[in-house]
Parts: structure tokens; C-alpha cells; sequence
């Protein structure tokens, strides 16, 4: 008989699971958390190859695996960069280093594969499920892409390290963060033109959150255990609000100490997270600027923070499912295999009658209107 290696091992469970039936919805609400993995670096012993689905009502119990790229024997998977899903289409995009796959969230099906110019990095997509906008790996442009057909439209300038993207919920504003840049460009969907900037904050901007009234934004920066707000309607920083009682020390991943913000859906609470202490601090965000006021410790670097969308449980990247108002730790993810899964790349979908009805976001955006 023939040993398997350990890539190709997973290769086959992912094929196997993948060509499996898909499964019988039922006719009330099914609430699902969707991972994309490998979404720590390309660390495929935190979850193997594809897109991992679970059940959010039940413990968060492991429910299949999605294929989404073949892996060849002996080669490392590329990172996972970014998932978006869209209600209206009921489709889930993944983008790796150099490429975007669509699939249909119900059964599994791999709609289209493309590869952009520049590769692709943390994507965001319109609150109507038509329009993608999807950053070249740390290069100097956003693609408009065609979410129905993959193809793309415009490509959008901005500056330097075109990195992490979010489409404001009334699909009015891109927000275009890039790597290499203290500025935050404001893009109007409209006309396709930067219509204003944010900052300059005091270092390049990494993972960042906006409200929902697009009128504040939240950043992480490089050398910053902590954050800074932006006023989006005058572009002037506002503060800067750095964690108390803990230490930058080193950093496993992201060269940077706060690698992970978000606001609760209600926005009553700004989480942060804490790579070097392996920790996530709350803040207060009902007053300006936020107050902390605990923390949570988590089993490991932790390089991301998001929430359900009715703001119940929060979800880190080290594959730990949090109660908001308790703060303990409910749930923990594993695979099929028991392994414990990790993944900065996540989001929840509801589906009834076999039809997505609400989809989440990768980040931890603010759904407050005023």
C-alpha cells in the first residue's frame, strides 16, 4: 500500500469531503460560520485547504469542507487573503496570493477561478452583490471587478501597499488601505475617483473598522499596541488610545503589535487584538475616545477579530467563539479531524430553504445608523 504524504493527505480529505452530498437545508434559518483555510499564512495545520463550514447553532459543530484550489503533491497551498459573500447572489469569494475563486455557498460549486495583475489581496464587495473591489497584492491599485462574471471592469490608483478594503453598508464608499500609506483613501462607488482622505495617522495603516454611520474610522498602525480614530467627514485624526497594562513585546505574524480591530454590529464595544500576549482588549465605544475596560486571553497569536452579525459571539482568528456579554470563551473550532482550526479569513451566512438569506463580513464593521 501506498503512504500518503501529509499534503497529499489533506488534499484527499478536502477532495472527498467536497464530492460529498450536498447538504439537505432545512426550512428554518441555519446560521453557519464559513472559514477559509489556509488563513493563517499558508499554515495548513490550522485547518487544511478550502472553505470549512459550521454550525453556529449547534456548538459551532463542524458541518463540511468546501474544495476551493487543488493543492499538488509535495507544494505548499498559497495564503488565503480575504472572503466576501453576497445575500443577493448567494455566492462566497475567496482570493489567495495571485487569484479569486467564486463559489455557490449552498452547494459548493465553483462558479469561476481568475487570476489579476498583481496578484490579490483582502477584497470587500457592495452591499448589492454586483461589484467586487479587490486590491493588488501590496502593489498600487484596486481592480473593479464583475462579481457575476469575474471580470474586470476599472482599476483604481491609490497609494502605495494596496492591502485591506471595506465597502460602506449604504454602497456609497470604498475605503482603500494600503500598506505603505498613513492615508486612508475614501473612494465614491459612483464616479469611481478618491472623493476624500483620512489622516495622516502617526504610522502606515494596517487592519482598520468604520461605523455605520460612515462618519468615524478605527485603525491599527504599525509600533502601536492600540489604535487611532479618523474623523471621515473633516479626514483629521482624532486620537490615539494605547492598551494599558501590557507590553508590546515580539510578534509571531504582521509585524505589528495590534494586528486585528472591530466594532461590535451595535457598535457598543471595540474589540483589539494582542498578537505578543496573546490577548483581545475591550474597549468602551460609546464615548470618545474608547475606554478600556478588560480583556480576554486566547490560546495564541491572534492576527484578527470580527462578530456574528447579531452581535452575540465574537470571533478570533486564533478559532475561538466568544460571548460578547459574558466575555468566556463558548466554543472552540475543530476540523474533521479534530485539529484545531485557525483562520483570519472568515464570516457567518444564514440559509433557509436551501437560499442565503443574510450574509456577514470578514470585518468587524459598525451597523449603527444615526
Amino acid at each position: 500500500m501506498t503512504k500518503l504524504t501529509y499534503p497529499a493527505l489533506i488534499l484527499l480529505v478536502s477532495f472527498t469531503l467536497s464530492m460529498s452530498p450536498v447538504p439537505t437545508w432545512a426550512a428554518a434559518e441555519q446560521h453557519l460560520l464559513y472559514v477559509a483555510s489556509p488563513g493563517v499564512r499558508n499554515y495548513v495545520e490550522h485547518g487544511g485547504v478550502g472553505i470549512l463550514v459550521f454550525d453556529v447553532d449547534n456548538g459551532y459543530k463542524f458541518v463540511r469542507r468546501i474544495k476551493t484550489w487543488n493543492v499538488p503533491d509535495g507544494k505548499s497551498p498559497e495564503n488565503v487573503k480575504g472572503i466576501a459573500a453576497s445575500a443577493t447572489t448567494g455566492r462566497v469569494y475567496v482570493t489567495s496570493l495571485n487569484r479569486m475563486i467564486a463559489i455557490d455557498a449552498v452547494s459548493g460549486e465553483e462558479l469561476w477561478d481568475k487570476t489579476y495583475e498583481g496578484g490579490c489581496d483582502r477584497m470587500a464587495i457592495s452591499p448589492d452583490g454586483k461589484t467586487l473591489y479587490v486590491p493588488q497584492l501590496e502593489g498600487t491599485a484596486w481592480h473593479v471587478v464583475n462579481a457575476m462574471t469575474g471580470d474586470v471592469i476599472a482599476k483604481i490608483e491609490a497609494h502605495p501597499g494596496s492591502h485591506n478594503t471595506i465597502y460602506s453598508s449604504d454602497g456609497e464608499r470604498v475605503y482603500l488601505a494600503s500598506l505603505r500609506s498613513p492615508v486612508l483613501s475614501v473612494l465614491d462607488a459612483r464616479t469611481l475617483k478618491i472623493a476624500s482622505e483620512v489622516g495622516p495617522f502617526d504610522n502606515v495603516i494596517r487592519p482598520f473598522t468604520v461605523n455605520g454611520s460612515n462618519t468615524l474610522v478605527f485603525v491599527n498602525i504599525n509600533g502601536l499596541l492600540g489604535f487611532e480614530v479618523g474623523d471621515l467627514r473633516t479626514g483629521k485624526k482624532l486620537c490615539r488610545v494605547e492598551v494599558n497594562g501590557y507590553s508590546q513585546g515580539p510578534v509571531k505574524r504582521h509585524a505589528c503589535p495590534s494586528h486585528g480591530i472591530a466594532l461590535t454590529p451595535d457598535e457598543k464595544e471595540l474589540w483589539l487584538a494582542d498578537c505578543a500576549n496573546s490577548a483581545i482588549h475591550v474597549f468602551d465605544a460609546t464615548v470618545m475616545p474608547p475606554k478600556q475596560v478588560t480583556s480576554i486571553k486566547v490560546r495564541d497569536c491572534i492576527g484578527w477579530v470580527s462578530f456574528s452579525m447579531d452581535s452575540r459571539f465574537g470571533y478570533s482568528s486564533t478559532g475561538e467563539i466568544i460571548d460578547v456579554r459574558t466575555k468566556k470563551i463558548v466554543a472552540a473550532l475543530q476540523d474533521e479531524t479534530g485539529r484545531q482550526v485557525q483562520s483570519e479569513k472568515l464570516l457567518e451566512l444564514v440559509i433557509e430553504n436551501g437560499k442565503v438569506i443574510r450574509a456577514g463580513n470578514q470585518f468587524g464593521v459598525g451597523m449603527k445608523q444615526k
